[in-house]
């Protein structure tokens, strides 16, 4: 990409040498307060639009801002306020003749106490709008998801929920502006957004994010409401409850003062469960039900207390208390599995306490907390966790959003992790052995999450175990889909053919991927039919043999199937016809710190054949050396896979057993070894390279705006093989990599190729990166600038490679630790 130049603007003038990924900064006139540190947020924004792969697609938004022009740069605003600073640059195309056109951009620069926001902002947003295109219509297509996969059908309790979160109420409209998809997705399939625009482009470390605004009129709330009253929750709630002006609502306004009304309801209900002592803050909050700030925040969990109070809690009232909160999570709460624990957020603490009367009235223990910022309380929390969390999850899980399949940009990764908690409270029993009057075999089979249940079919057929559940409510279909996929099974719910009947339904190919606890049940109906006489003995031998092989050894890991190839590598695979078992299967083993095509591979089924995920060899010897070197979750998880796969290794014979103890005994040795004497022969951009390492150590440094900074130095001889064994071109020369702490706290290394080094700096440069490469096992990215300099750039993966050095492990461990305050 051509070079940027800033030029001479409102009285400051700096040169700026752009490529992906690397951004160089001089300032040429320091008539700015502070330049260096400027320059470097400015440095750390432009940088971080290539910072991701996949982030290159935004490059063309450079390309549109200069399509070979000079770009300049013009500081409109700064701000000082008490820990907080802002830069607002305003964006100019140098033309021809030295004429300055106005972009329409600003460059947004924001410095909130220990945290720096980085974004591009649109001024004409419609001329940017092509760019999103792809985005916008993956959140469409997610909404479709949505809309037609609801276990409750009525959608308003969906809304109130969003209402009560993120989405706002002002003059009339409808609001909400978000960075992830998945929720403008969501939110789109309850409120059919009329108008969804990007106004700006955050730029954050896990590369450029579009932030997305939408909004509608506050009629489609209200046509929603009116539907409800007619014929949904209100309308329950109304008869049922003996709250027969419920059904008269027409409108948020109305709904706003029925709940006023109401109110006593609402207070008494809240009081009997907090105390006397929030009976203050909760009339303050009545008196403030006009205000739709206020309003928005308070209708939903009110709503709720009263449907507790007047109805009780079974499953019916339990379905649309867990269809608010699922909007109401998905908005500003927070799941956690790791440490079992929901919160819902809230800015006022009246707010807060009336959801914690809410949740238990629904029998779930909450506490609320402050949250802290320095020493200023920026709002409030609901915290639920443990046994409760597991309660609430579950149920946010059975009745929220289904967005756990798709893109990764349109999965509900709060969702995901309320999947993990809700299956802590998973059952399932059979029952009700029969001969069907078509001679099959059926049995009766229940899964359950706390109290809520559901009965499917079991069928021995002729070829293939099938489960089954049909219904002409898509509802009830739903959540028993939800409920299978408890148990492992990812089915998708189905109409049938010339029939007002929706079904799911699930196979052998798809059961056996399932739960230990499935396949068991499962099982035992196998070996009764046996027991009976009624199935094929030799059929069903094959169901029990694939039933037993898809057991768990230990909990959650699916059968990794393990063998020698003919060359004696060891393959680790795992194979599966479910996508949903292989994305959760890529998604542990990132969550354990691999990463996908250098450490396993990945392919989801397709045309009816399996996908897989299949470990490599540096992968397992990697999952080795975290499970005794990684931190936290991380090395738990890796700990917990070794143990399973020298299990399953052992049960496959002594060869295989003793492959994988050799390469998980070589990763284990890797926090033990030195630099000085080590060898290594790697491969860059197909030319082979033996390094051989003389001696290296760490030290310390400080770059210009004061921050410490880790310089790696290494002494080695590098030379290129040729043929079989001859090593020619051997070159020995000290290598630096700097690292740094950039943007949000990340690690980031630069090593820049010598021009005067043997054979120039492309030389030089294939030569460092065969050393990092060989001392990491990972391989660095390498930036070539138009004007010749050529960068190696490596990241946290690489220092965690070079910690495996004794001469490095505690200079880095040092400097992670101060360089991260």
């Amino acid at each position: 990409m051509a070079a940027w130049h800033w030029l001479e603007v409102g009285g400051s003038a700096w040169l700026l040498y752009y490529a992906p990924r690397t951004a160089y900064l001089k300032a040429e006139k320091a008539k700015v307060e502070k330049p260096a540190a400027v320059e470097e947020m400015v440095a750390e924004t432009l940088r971080r639009l290539f910072l991701k792969p996949g982030a290159e697609y935004y490059s063309r938004l450079i390309e549109e801002l200069t399509k070979g022009s000079k770009l300049a740069l013009e500081l409109e605003e700064k701000k000082t306020k008490e820990k907080t600073e802002s830069y607002v640059f305003k964006l100019f195309k140098l033309e021809e003749g030295g004429g300055l056109k106005e972009l329409g951009i600003k460059l947004k620069i924001e410095k909130m106490r220990e945290s720096i926001i980085y974004a591009l902002e649109f001024e004409d947003v419609e001329r940017w709008q092509e760019l999103f295109k792809q985005e916008l219509e993956a959140g469409v297509k997610a909404a479709e998801v949505v809309g037609g996969r609801l276990p409750v059908e009525d959608r308003f309790p969906y809304m109130l929920g969003w209402v009560d979160s993120d989405v706002a109420i002002s003059g009339g409209l409808l609001q909400m502006g978000t960075s992830h998809l998945w929720q403008l997705a969501e939110t789109h399939a309850f409120f059919d957004w009329f108008y969804i625009t990007v106004p700006s482009v955050g730029l954050t470390l896990e590369g450029p994010k579009p932030q997305y605004h939408a909004h509608t009129s506050l009629e489609k709330l209200d046509e929603t409401i009116r539907r409800s009253a007619e014929g949904g929750w209100l309308r329950m709630l109304g008869t049922k409850a003996g709250l027969e002006d419920l059904m008269d609502v027409k409108s948020w306004d109305d709904l706003k003062w029925w709940v006023a009304d109401y109110w006593g309801i609402v207070e008494e209900t809240a009081v009997r469960r907090l105390g006397e002592e929030v009976r203050g803050e909760l009339e303050a909050l009545r008196d403030r039900l006009n205000d739709d700030k206020i309003a928005r925040e308070v209708v939903a969990p009110a709503l709720l207390l009263i449907q507790a109070e007047r109805l009780g809690v079974d499953e019916t009232t339990l379905r649309y208390f867990a269809a608010v909160v699922s909007g109401v999570i998905d908005g500003d709460g927070h799941v956690s599995a790791a440490r079992k624990e929901i919160g819902l957020a809230s800015g006022k603490r009246g707010v807060a306490l009336l959801w914690g009367a809410v949740l238990a009235a629904y029998g779930i223990e909450a506490e609320v907390r402050k949250v802290w910022s320095g020493d200023a309380v920026l709002g409030f929390q609901v915290i639920v966790s443990g046994d409760d969390a597991v309660r609430l999850a579950g149920l946010y899980f059975l009745y929220g959003s289904p967005l756990l399949e798709g893109d990764e940009g349109v999965i509900n990764y709060k969702l995901a992790e309320a999947l993990k908690l809700g299956a802590e409270r998973f059952d399932i029993r059979w029952e009700g052995l029969r001969r069907t009057d078509r001679g099959h075999v059926a049995a009766d089979l229940t899964i359950s999450e706390g109290d809520i249940k559901n009965k499917y079919n079991v069928y021995l057929r002729r070829d293939n175990i099938e489960l089954e559940f049909q219904s002409t409510d898509r509802g009830r279909v739903e959540l028993a889909a939800r409920l299978l996929k408890l148990a492992g099974v990812g089915a998708e719910v189905m109409k049938k053919e010339s029939m007002d009947v929706w079904r799911v339904r699930a196979t052998t190919g798809m059961l056996i991927a399932g739960r230990e606890e499935l396949r068991n049940a499962l099982a035992e109906i196998v070996r009764e039919a046996i027991t009976r006489g009624w199935v094929d003995e030799k059929k069903a031998g094959d169901w029990l043999k694939e039933l037993e092989g898809g057991r768990v050894l230990k909990e959650g890991w699916p059968r990794y199937e393990m063998e020698l190839a003919r060359s004696g590598a060891l393959r680790v695979r795992f194979r599966s016809p479910n996508p949903d078992s292989i994305q959760r299967e890529v998604k542990r083993l990132r969550e354990m710190g691999l990463e996908e095509g250098v450490h396993f591979s990945a392919r989801m089924p397709e045309g009816g054949e399996k996908g897989y995920v299949s470990i490599l060899r540096e992968g397992l010897a990697y999952a080795a050396w975290l499970s005794e070197h990684g931190s936290g979750r991380q090395r738990e998880l890796a700990a917990e896979f070794i143990r399973y796969i020298l299990e399953r290794a052992e049960e496959e014979g002594e060869k295989v057993y003793e492959k994988a103890k050799e390469i998980v005994k070589e990763g284990k040795e890797r926090g033990s070894l030195r630099l000085e004497g080590f060898e290594k022969e790697v491969e860059v951009d197909g030319r082979r390279y033996v390094v051989k390492v003389i001696g290296g150590g760490a030290e310390f440094d400080k770059g210009r705006s004061g921050k410490k900074l880790l310089r790696i130095r290494i002494t080695a001889e590098v030379g290129r093989v040729e043929g079989e064994h001859t090593i020619v071109d051997r070159v020995v020369r000290e290598y630096t990599i700097t690292f740094g702490r950039y943007g949000n706290n990340a690690v980031v290394g630069f090593a820049t190729a010598r021009a005067d080094a043997p054979d120039g700096r492309e030389a030089d440069a294939e030569r460092l990166s065969a050393l990092i490469e060989a001392l990491t096992g990972v391989k660095p990215n390498i930036r070539r600038i138009k004007d010749g300099t050529i960068v190696i750039e490596c990241y946290g993966g690489h220092l965690e490679g070079f910690m495996r050095f004794a001469e490095l492990a505690d200079a880095i461990e040092k400097w992670l630790e101060e360089a991260g305050q």
